[in-house]
């Protein structure tokens, strides 16, 4: 299937869902919420939880993490941005510690602790920074997209006595 034959199919299941506007837009915008988070494996079961906490729709949670997949090919600009973002908010000067040069390191070296820690902290605190505005806009464009695709219920006739 072409990209935007699939992201057109992504789009009508989120549409057709039979829950309230406002479960199907949380749970759209809790998935794209915890696609920015760069905790890989486990973003789409923390969205999950999240969602069954606060009432949203899951299966538009699920769509929604799926969605923001579709930056994957972006996704090295991306992750650069929260990192930068990240540094830049908790003041530290830009790059990279000396252990993670690439100049004669193996790959084991980007699984240990210091690493996630002095690589790991900016890059998350820069994505909760980044994915939060794009979640609340989220939110709002999905409850105007469902309520606009819904058909519209007449009103029940009054009786009259």
């Amino acid at each position: 299937m072409n990209p935007v034959g699939w992201l057109h199919d992504k789009t009508r299941q989120l549409l057709q869902l039979k829950d309230s506007t406002h479960a199907i837009a949380l749970g759209t915008a809790l998935g794209i919420f915890f696609g920015f988070i760069p905790l890989w494996g486990f973003k789409t079961l923390l969205a999950l939880g999240v969602c069954r906490l606060l009432g949203g729709n899951l299966l538009a949670t699920a769509i929604g993490a799926t969605l923001h997949d579709v930056a994957l090919p972006l996704m090295p600009l991306l992750l650069r941005w929260e990192y930068d973002v990240g540094y830049w908010l908790l003041s530290q000067p830009h790059e990279l510690p000396p252990s993670l040069r690439l100049t004669h390191q193996s790959p084991s070296v980007w699984f240990h602790w210091s690493t996630f820690l002095t690589v790991g902290r900016p890059l998350l605190l820069g994505s909760l920074v980044i994915a939060a505005p794009v979640a609340v806009a989220t939110y709002y464009v999905m409850v105007a997209v469902v309520e606009r695709s819904r058909p519209k219920t007449a009103a029940p006739p009054e009786e009259k006595p």
